[in-house]
């Protein structure tokens, strides 16, 4: 029942998610302000509504600045696409003229062409199957529109929602209770502020990067580098992958600062800049989150890419707490780490 409803769930956390990220702009709205010396506040589904209204506004404005540019970059990759083509052939001729003054031996050549066309069978196979299941995804596109309701759903009801669930917790686990649920908040928190942040940062790394380097197209990598950054591991290889057959188009040496570019970078990025974006709230070891997402991956698919990290990070919270509650770390209080 659970894989059956994998997108659903993706749903609902995706919907937590976009709660936490503007939970704190309507606490913000809703702050009393003294109006003739008397505090007067927003009701809180006016300041949710207030706050919808001016993401709507942000969106609007970073389109107006971003798209035509992007449109436009878009527009010129399926101009040139029959040019690539052609490219790619010259440059297979190119090759064969090389294995000709080489004086290689016919079997070695039949050897190696043998291995390139597997390859790109094999590339082409993988893409065209990544591509099915991305159509495939987007016929739960429709789902996503839910997203804004049930946050606002959640943020309106979120200060009466604490009791009602301590309520069904014996009297004598609700403090326990309360202090899980504000590690989970805690934790949540954390990595929707780290992943935002990670997301911004990386796609304007990228892309002032790909521009440096001149690397073709550099704005429309640049957003596919922010986007793909909330996709754990695959993310981040997919734009790899892409940047690096875009340059090697334009020119192999180019395709070589790209790779050597950005695997610096991610090593930057993974182990010193991510770590402390989320701190210590987030208690995973590297080694966990890649295990994470592979099992996200096999298990949900699409949707288990994106539950992976998450979904971890709270079970560590919630083991934590249960080995205290049962007494393997004595009576010390969980710290949030």
């Amino acid at each position: 029942m659970l894989y059956r409803l994998a997108y659903v769930l993706l749903v609902l956390v995706l919907s937590t998610l976009f709660a936490y990220v503007i939970a704190p702009l309507v606490r913000v709205v809703c702050h009393p302000i003294r109006i003739a010396g008397r505090p007067r506040a927003l009701s809180r589904g006016f300041a949710i509504a207030l706050v919808y209204g001016l993401l709507a506004a942000g969106a609007w404005a970073g389109g107006v600045l971003v798209l035509p540019s992007v449109s436009e970059q878009v527009e010129d990759v399926v101009t040139s696409a029959p040019g690539y083509t052609q490219a790619i052939v010259t440059r297979e001729r190119g090759l064969t003229r090389y294995y000709q003054r080489l004086k290689m031996p016919a079997e070695l050549r039949s050897t190696i062409d043998r291995a390139a066309v597997e390859s790109v069978d094999a590339i082409t196979a993988s893409a065209r199957a990544a591509l099915l299941s991305l159509v495939a995804a987007l016929t739960y596109a429709p789902l996503l529109v839910l997203i804004p309701i049930l946050a606002f759903l959640l943020l309106k009801d979120a200060p009466t929602l604490l009791p009602r669930v301590l309520d069904l917790l014996p009297t004598g686990r609700r403090e326990q209770g309360l202090r899980l649920i504000e590690d989970l908040n805690a934790t949540l928190a954390a990595y929707i502020r780290a992943q935002l942040v990670a997301c911004a940062l990386v796609g304007t790394v990228c892309g002032v990067g790909f521009a440096l380097l001149g690397v073709p197209y550099a704005l429309l990598l640049g957003v596919l580098a922010g986007v793909l950054e909330f996709i754990p591991l695959v993310g981040p290889f997919a734009l790899a992958v892409v940047a690096t057959i875009t340059a090697a188009l334009h020119g192999p040496g180019l395709a070589l600062w790209v790779v050597v570019g950005l695997a610096a970078f991610r090593i930057v990025h993974d182990y010193v800049i991510y770590p402390r974006l989320v701190g210590h709230t987030l208690d995973l070891h590297p080694f966990g989150v890649v295990v994470a997402v592979l099992a996200g991956a096999e298990l949900g698919g699409v949707a288990g890419l994106f539950l992976a990290v998450p979904v971890a990070a709270m079970l560590s919270v919630i083991v934590r707490h249960w080995l205290l509650w049962n007494g393997d770390h004595g009576s010390a209080e969980p710290q949030v780490r």
